[in-house]
């Protein structure tokens, strides 16, 4: 079995690898398809086209008995309708991704958190897009007022919310009965953060490297 180098941190990383050519292949509604030609120095140039993403936030949100706040919203490529936990784009420009974060769970849960970490990182499909994820961690929560709270049309019209022990939503992960993997990894490290007596989380502001902003 072939061995890392003695005592050295497992981490990515991160190359400005030089791309010699670069243009859009077709411009969507929300996204881009990039075709990029980079050079990967002995192995050559390569051409990659990739979905060009904003990234996005997330908000694993604990309530005081440590149950997790989960949405159910319909998402048309795959065709389900999804148990998710409150999430968004980062397409606000010049917003820092906690705020992002903030806004989104109170606008699809309709709560604010008094203490927010970060839980986990992580990138969706590096092979075809550049997207990356960072989910908090939110707890000290409190309920938006009535008159305060987001009109929600589209997918988020009249959508479900469900709380649910940090268990039964690993259980169901791992049994297949739910797929999104924003969720899952939100559960998972979750029950591994408080297994640590939350001492894995990062404070709120933590450098985000994979993020090109």
């Amino acid at each position: 079995m072939t061995q890392g180098s003695e005592g050295e941190e497992l981490a990515d990383r991160y190359a400005d690898l030089p791309v010699r050519h670069s243009e859009v292949a077709m411009h969507g509604l929300v996204w881009d398809v990039v075709r990029d030609r980079v050079d990967l120095g002995a192995a050559g140039e390569v051409t990659r086209e990739y979905v060009r993403h904003t990234g996005a936030v997330a908000v694993a949100a604990l309530d005081d008995q440590g149950w997790i706040c989960l949405i159910q919203q319909y998402r048309h490529p795959v065709r389900a309708y999804e148990w998710e936990i409150p999430a968004g784009l980062l397409d606000v420009h010049g917003e820092p991704p906690h705020v992002g974060a903030a806004r989104e769970l109170h606008e699809e849960a309709d709560l604010v958190a008094g203490t927010w970490h970060v839980l986990a990182d992580y990138v969706s499909s590096p092979g075809g897009l550049d997207e990356v994820l960072r989910i908090y961690l939110a707890r000290d929560l409190t309920a938006v007022p009535d008159h305060d709270r987001h009109e929600r049309d589209g997918e988020e019209l009249g959508m479900p919310l469900r709380w649910v022990s940090l268990e039964e939503a690993r259980d169901a992960f791992l049994a297949g009965r739910v797929h999104n993997a924003t969720l899952g990894i939100a559960v998972l490290a979750a029950l591994a953060a408080r297994d640590q007596d939350w001492a894995t989380v990062r404070p709120v502001d933590a450098p985000w490297p994979g993020h090109r902003a």
